[in-house]
């Protein structure tokens, strides 16, 4: 029964094997779309209100809809650079990247958060380990930056009543 135990385990183990790569996607996935440990992006933006997307509170805290669009533009400027494309023209200050939505915004909002996520993971699948070699730091700082941003959304969520432990992993 132990013999049994030890060689499923090696087994396991062997067609397991992790790379920088399956790494990066695990995380990269986790702040995207994939139930984990933590509630990611997608789940934390969705059926919500423009409005609700907007509310802040009298303090100097982001709106989930600032959080978004930061998000959305950070992501976007490092894909860009991890593909060799120019990035949209940024002036250094941080504070316009956190932009307010109105109804017709919002929705394409949510969707732009999910395909510069999505075109992320395509990029990480398609690249070869050299070039990972040379930016998993870089990538595996946004994957940071995206959960700590999220975790804030699902603060303001919880804080309004916009939260059912229902909407994911709790």
């Amino acid at each position: 029964m132990l013999f049994t135990f030890i060689v499923c385990g090696l087994h396991a183990q062997k067609d397991s094997v992790l790379t920088i790569k399956s790494i990066l996607m695990e995380q990269l996935k986790t702040t995207h779309n994939v139930e984990d440990w933590f509630v990611p992006a997608s789940l934390a933006v969705q059926d919500l209100t423009a409005d609700q997307a907007n509310w802040k509170d009298k303090s100097d805290n982001h709106s989930i809809a600032q959080l978004t669009t930061h998000l959305i533009f950070w992501n976007k400027q490092l894909i860009d650079k991890f593909k060799g494309i120019k990035p949209a023209a940024f002036n250094g200050n941080n504070k316009e990247t956190f932009t307010a939505v109105d109804k017709t915004t919002w929705p394409a909002t949510v969707k732009r958060l999910d395909s510069v996520l999505t075109e992320w993971e395509s990029a990480v699948m398609a690249a070869d380990d050299k070039k990972l070699l040379a930016w998993y730091s870089r990538i595996a700082h946004i994957g940071t930056h995206n959960a700590y941003h999220t975790g804030q959304i699902l603060y303001i969520r919880k804080m309004k009543g916009w939260w059912d432990d229902k909407n994911g992993v709790k």
